[in-house]
């Protein structure tokens, strides 16, 4: 049933299953479609099914001509029983954190149930959500062993996490080199062969466990040198010392040195939340992940650390933050995206509204404040222009995204709080956060 499998994987001839189709499983399945797979595409969003069967793409970086050009070859559906249509299911689906700050592994577990009734013999599973080590054998594997199934014989579990970077141009679906780690040598063999052909490099190791683990050090080797910039900016500040021209300066270092920069906080899908995954595994070892912390301690601080600068600034100016207008450029969590999954931009928001604050936001990738589960605006994003920048008491560069007019913001704005060192020279009206 293996050797039968891989062949069908390498021949392009099995139909490929993408469950959740967002940041990863969209550009994924595009992958899969360009060079000659079926995809049946599963997500529990009807808009999202509406839409791409239409042709539509809900993503801005990925154009509406890339979904139209795939539907000859991918069909996006809610119905969880076509799952028995495919011979691959490769999982997409969010690992966010409860209240509590712990992992919450309801959408992977909910997803699995709504699989296993439909599975059959010879199929993949591939988990790629980004999660804590043990995950794959602790909660998918006793599930589908309780079904029947003989992993490793009869069906076939790995895990391979997640590495798309959106908005970067540098790095695609098929040029970011897979790890995947099998629950078996045999499952490892079948997923080798299910990434191999859209994938230019698929890096196989020891486990599912080690797999996992490969992408938590990912992130968190980020979020600790992030941290350690963050805390190296409030010194450099405390110095009168411009902490991007030093980040600059190190980087001609041609080894040792990797530049990571400053920001308002950290922001994303990943790297605010994968540290806690291993911090609270790790505590099942009696391991207490103390560097890991300290480093989400220094970037969780950093919103508050921006706030401060922005209140000196306007009581220099002899204005309190209260009934001042506050102009926020950019509420994506990175520059050039539309994605505003824990972005720090709107926990700047909230604290200048509690504060009494008028707030309005520029942002050329998202036009209308989306609804989310924890935060709410009734805005639409504001045109930047002289107009927009001279009326507002003080303007919060939070996410520098590319296709602002730096130069009409420094001539038109009054006090500039700059929390991405876009601003190089320095002036009277700017103030580094």
């Amino acid at each position: 049933m293996k050797q039968a499998l891989i062949e069908k994987l390498t021949s392009k001839s099995a139909t490929i299953g993408i469950v959740g189709l967002g940041y990863v499983g969209l550009p994924l399945m595009l992958r899969y479609v360009e060079v000659g797979y079926r995809v049946v595409g599963f997500d529990i969003d009807e808009a999202k099914v509406r839409m791409l069967n239409a042709g539509e793409s809900y993503i801005k970086h990925i154009h509406a001509e890339n979904i139209l050009s795939a539907r000859t070859n991918f069909e996006a559906t809610s119905d969880f029983s076509r799952a028995a249509e495919v011979d691959a299911l490769i999982l997409c689906v969010p690992t966010p954190l409860n209240k509590t700050r712990e992992p919450d592994l309801s959408f992977v577990i909910s997803t699995t149930e709504a699989l296993l009734p439909h599975l059959k013999k010879g199929q993949i599973i591939s988990l790629e959500s980004t999660t804590y080590p043990g995950t794959t054998e602790e909660e998918l594997l006793p599930r589908i062993r309780a079904r029947g199934y003989d992993v490793g014989q009869d069906m076939f579990l790995v895990f391979s996490p997640e590495r798309e970077d959106p908005g970067n141009p540098n790095f695609t679906t098929r040029t970011i080199p897979k790890v995947c780690g099998g629950t078996t040598p045999a499952c490892l063999e079948v997923g080798l062969a299910l990434y191999g052909s859209v994938i230019d490099r698929v890096v196989p190791v020891s486990s599912t466990r080690a797999a996992e683990l490969t992408k938590l050090l990912e992130n968190i080797h980020r979020a600790v040198n992030i941290g350690l910039v963050n805390e190296m900016k409030i010194v450099a500040d405390k110095m009168g010392i411009d902490i991007h021209e030093v980040i600059r300066a190190a980087a001609t270092k041609p080894f040792g040195f990797v530049p990571y920069y400053p920001g308002p906080g950290l922001g994303g899908h990943c790297i605010p939340i994968d540290p806690f995954y291993l911090t609270w595994k790790a505590r099942e070892f009696g391991v207490h992940t103390r560097f890991i912390e300290l480093a989400g301690e220094v970037n969780s601080a950093m919103p508050d650390y921006v706030m401060g600068k922005l209140v000196n600034a306007l009581n220099a100016r002899q204005k309190s933050v209260n009934g001042s207008h506050i102009l926020v450029l950019g509420i994506a969590y990175k520059k050039n995206v539309d994605d505003m999954r824990e972005s720090p931009s709107v926990m700047l928001m909230e604290k200048l509204r509690d504060l009494g604050a008028t707030i309005s936001y520029c942002d050329p990738h998202i036009p209308v404040f989306p609804k989310m589960r924890e935060h709410v605006f009734d805005l639409k994003s504001t045109p930047l222009n002289a107009e927009s920048l001279s009326r507002a008491d003080a303007v919060l560069l939070a996410t520098d995204h590319d296709g602002f007019d730096y130069e009409v913001i420094r001539a038109h704005a009054k006090l500039i709080i700059d929390t991405r060192g876009r601003f190089a020279q320095p002036a009277a009206h700017i103030i580094k956060a």
